[in-house]
């Protein structure tokens, strides 16, 4: 449940907006220790019992790597086609179904009561702790504390360690017991500790959730629960690959231009089998590498799984894998291969030259989001070339020459 684009590292209630950055050289332990003094008001404020805040961060100490890692995680990208090879390998399926078979009855029952199928539930819990062998080793509140002293996304962090102290305080975990990713994603199936405050069930009925135990059930249970609370769809899938016809408006492939399957139809854009997409009400088209890539109609329910993790390439892995896990093909469609994922410097080299050729961007920050996109696909349109929106490496060396 996290919000690095494919880094996934982090809960997607992660804030998109930067708060003040200091440079890392200043921050130190003795300004943690500082840190932790100042916050300690406001956690009593909150609701935190003294004793148990000084016995709780009487060992959190300031992790560098932690906040370095998050400050430089938009360096570690992949593009999709390399990161669903990994995502929804063979073994992960394989591992997959096992654990499926494994779990039958327990997803089946939580399943009945939460409406999110069984398949998905061991996806998430396959891609986010290849299904509970690696929960995370990390002190949460060390790491929580540390990302909310660097300041630059206090407000979040400092809610974060709020809850993670909420946590141990209501006996969910033992204090030793609080551990998880760099990011503070804990357990089976990653919970940031605000999002498991809001929606982790006791599942097992022992007065605990319990999402660090070997027991997995507590933890899947609570992922069910919070993607109904977030407006699961029960019984429409979450995407279907489709095809692209010729001449197709590129500037359609928008998640705000929404249709029923049976318009979408009409403009030649069908499923694999060369059948309209059953009527589940108004999709979109996601092209995720855009034209040269494999295509997608989406549903609520995507959006539904983008509240876990807003990265599209995650999504497409965990709907993907669960389509896998009940023995479903492979993606028929393929990549552009030859491409690559620029690095943050050619990120913001690309928004630099657009807004230079009078292609605004509105912001140069290096996250190919929505403006961007518009951007280059106006460039696109003024060069005479499908407007796809598709920032690759080939694009940026033809801005450069069109200088």
């Amino acid at each position: 449940m996290r919000c690095v684009i494919l880094a996934l590292t982090m809960l997607a209630a992660c804030p998109a907006t930067a708060q003040t950055t200091v440079p890392t050289e200043v921050l130190s332990e003795s300004g943690l220790q500082d840190w932790i003094v100042n916050f300690r008001p406001k956690a009593l404020a909150a609701g935190i019992e003294a004793d148990i805040f000084d016995k709780a961060m009487a060992d959190v100490t300031y992790a560098p790597k932690v906040v370095k890692r998050d400050r430089n995680q938009s360096e570690f990208t992949k593009t999709i086609w390399d990161y669903l090879g990994t995502a929804v390998s063979d073994l992960r399926i394989s591992n997959g179904k096992a654990a499926l078979k494994r779990q039958q009855k327990l997803l089946s029952e939580i399943e009945a009561r939460y409406g999110v199928p069984a398949s998905i539930l061991t996806a998430i819990w396959g891609l986010e702790s290849a299904y509970g062998t690696f929960l995370g080793s990390d002190p949460v509140l060390t790491s929580m504390a540390s990302l909310a002293y660097d300041a630059r996304r206090a407000e979040f962090f400092e809610a974060q360690v709020i809850a993670a102290l909420s946590i141990v305080q209501s006996g969910d975990t033992s204090l030793q017991s609080l551990k998880g990713s760099w990011a503070g994603a804990m357990g089976h199936t990653q919970f940031m500790p605000g999002s498991f405050i809001d929606h982790a069930v006791d599942w097992t009925g022992d007065g605990k959730r319990d999402i660090w135990d070997d027991d997995p059930r507590d933890a899947l249970a609570s992922s069910a629960a919070y993607l109904k609370s977030n407006g699961w769809v029960t019984g429409q899938p979450w995407g279907i690959e489709v095809r692209i016809p010729e001449g197709f408006d590129y500037l359609l492939a928008n998640r705000e231009v929404q249709k029923s399957p049976a318009e979408w139809a009409e403009i030649g854009i069908l499923d694999t089998g060369k059948k309209a997409a059953p009527d589940y009400g108004a999709v979109s088209i996601l092209l995720p590498a855009r034209a040269e890539g494999v295509a997608f109609m989406v549903f609520k329910k995507f959006a539904v799984l983008e509240t876990y993790n807003t990265a599209d390439a995650y999504v497409i892995a965990i709907g993907h894998l669960a389509d896998r896990i009940v023995d479903a093909g492979p993606l028929q469609g393929d990549w552009p291969r030859q491409d690559r994922t620029l690095s943050y410097a050619e990120r913001i080299e690309l928004q630099t030259e657009l807004a230079a050729q009078g292609f605004d961007t509105q912001k140069i920050d290096a996250k190919i989001g929505p403006l961007t996109v518009n951007a280059v696909r106006a460039w696109q349109l003024a060069q005479g070339e499908v407007p796809d929106g598709y920032a690759s490496p080939r694009l940026l060396e033809r801005l450069r020459l069109s200088r």
